[in-house]
């Protein structure tokens, strides 16, 4: 998993964003760790429960990425990594996907249902 994980220079640039644990009761769970969890969970679009144990409990990692969220950590850290990103404008990318849907799909044509014989098919 070390490839998921946050490498020095970006957790050198987030580190002041986060917040510290609370003094006192458990040792805190590195803080470098849980950003790599929220990462592979974003990537991946898995359940929480099926965070790989590398990135601490699963149950940890989602209620600071909830606090996170809520307290506008998150949206500090993207705001800041936004700011770095150059962004190029000469790359366009078009999808040219067509999906045809079949011809009775879209109901009776109103034209069609004009010119029918006396046996009630269309006559073309």
């Amino acid at each position: 998993m070390a490839r998921l994980n946050l490498n020095d220079w970006q957790w050198q640039r987030i580190c002041p964003m986060i917040p510290t644990g609370k003094p006192g009761g458990r040792p805190p769970l590195d803080r470098r760790i849980i950003p790599g969890g929220i990462l592979w969970i974003l990537r991946t679009f898995a359940p929480w429960r099926d965070l790989p144990q590398e990135f601490g409990a699963w149950q940890t990692v989602w209620r600071l990425f909830d606090q996170w969220n809520g307290d506008g950590t998150l949206d500090k850290i993207l705001q800041s990594m936004q700011s770095e990103i150059i962004i190029n404008t000469e790359l366009w990318c078009i999808d040219g996907t067509v999906i045809r849907a079949a011809r009775c799909a879209s109901g009776p044509c109103p034209k069609r249902a004009k010119h029918t014989n006396a046996w009630g098919l269309g006559i073309y």
